[in-house]
C-alpha cells in the first residue's frame, strides 16, 4: 500500500528516469506485491541499477528538483522530496549480487500507476534477499513468499549461479521455507535440494582459512569476531570485493536507518 502523496512522489521519480531513459528496475515491496500478490505499507520505492547509471539517475532528478545523495558508495544512493524518497540500490551492502545486464536480460514488464517498467525478476530479488540477516531485519518471510508463489517457476540454474561459493546461504533458506510450508515442499525441485545436500555432505570438513563470513549476513552482529577474536571480514580482499574505507563508512552509520 502506498500513501497518495508518497504515490505522486514515485510516479513523478518513474516518469522522469523513463522520459530520460536512464534504465532501472522496480523492486522492494511493489515487486513483491506483483510475484506473490502481498500488499504492505511501504515508506520508500526501492530502485535497481546498474552502477554505471547511478550518477546519471541521481543528476536527472536533481534537474527535477529533488535532493540526492550517493550515501554508501559501494551499494546505495537516495533521492528524496519531504519525507518521501526513493532508494537507488546497485549491489548489496555487503559487496555482493551487484545489479548487472542480467537483470535486465530477465526483468518482468509491468505497470506502475500508468508508467511502464521492468520488475527485478524474482531469482534476483530472492539472491539480493537471502544475505539479509541483521538484528532488526530479517528478509526470510519476503523470500519464502516468493518460493511459495514463484518455485515451480523459478529458473534455479540462475538463482544457484547468483551465490557461487556462498550456496550454503541459499540451502539454509531452502530448508527454512521447507518448514514454514510443509505441503509446499514441491515448489523446491528435488533435483535441486538433493545437489545441495550432496555437496553439503561432500564438503563437510572444515575450510583451512580463518575468516567469519558472517558479516556476509549483518554488518554489526559480526563485530566482535573481527575485533576481539581474530577473523578474517568475508567482505574485504582477499575475500571479499568491498573497499575499507566504504565499509568504514558502512559501519559507522550503524543505528542509523540508511
Amino acid at each position: 500500500m502506498v500513501r497518495p502523496v508518497a504515490r505522486q512522489f514515485y510516479e513523478d521519480t518513474l516518469r522522469t528516469l523513463v522520459r530520460r531513459r536512464v534504465p532501472f528496475l522496480v523492486g522492494g515491496a511493489l515487486a513483491l506485491k506483483h510475484f506473490a500478490g502481498i500488499a504492505r505499507d511501504t515508506k520508500d520505492l526501492d530502485i535497481f541499477l546498474r552502477a554505471r547509471d547511478v550518477d546519471r539517475a541521481l543528476e536527472v532528478l536533481a534537474d527535477e528538483g529533488f535532493e540526492v545523495e550517493k550515501c554508501f558508495p559501494h551499494w546505495l544512493a537516495k533521492a528524496w522530496s519531504g519525507p518521501h524518497f526513493v532508494d537507488f540500490i546497485y549491489a548489496s551492502a555487503n559487496g555482493l549480487c551487484a545489479v548487472d545486464d542480467r537483470w535486465f536480460e530477465h526483468a518482468a514488464g509491468c505497470t506502475l500507476w500508468g508508467v511502464p517498467v521492468l520488475v527485478s525478476g524474482a531469482e534476483e530479488m530472492i539472491a539480493s534477499k537471502c544475505f539479509v540477516m541483521e538484528r532488526e531485519r530479517f528478509d526470510g518471510a519476503d523470500i519464502y513468499h516468493l518460493l511459495e508463489a514463484c518455485g515451480p517457476d523459478l529458473d534455479w540454474s540462475r538463482l544457484l549461479s547468483h551465490f557461487g561459493e556462498h550456496w550454503r546461504v541459499l540451502l539454509g533458506h531452502l530448508v527454512f521455507f521447507s518448514f514454514v510450508y510443509p505441503q509446499k515442499r514441491h515448489c523446491v525441485p528435488r533435483h535441486v535440494m538433493n545437489a545441495l545436500l550432496e555437496r553439503a555432505k561432500a564438503e563437510h570438513r572444515p575450510e583451512d582459512v580463518e575468516v567469519c563470513r558472517g558479516t556476509l549476513l549483518s554488518r554489526e552482529q559480526y563485530l566482535v569476531d573481527l575485533r576481539e577474536r581474530g577473523y578474517a571480514d568475508a567482505r574485504v580482499a582477499p575475500h571479499g570485493n568491498v573497499a575499507p574505507k566504504d565499509l568504514e563508512i558502512w559501519t559507522d552509520a550503524i543505528g542509523r536507518r540508511p
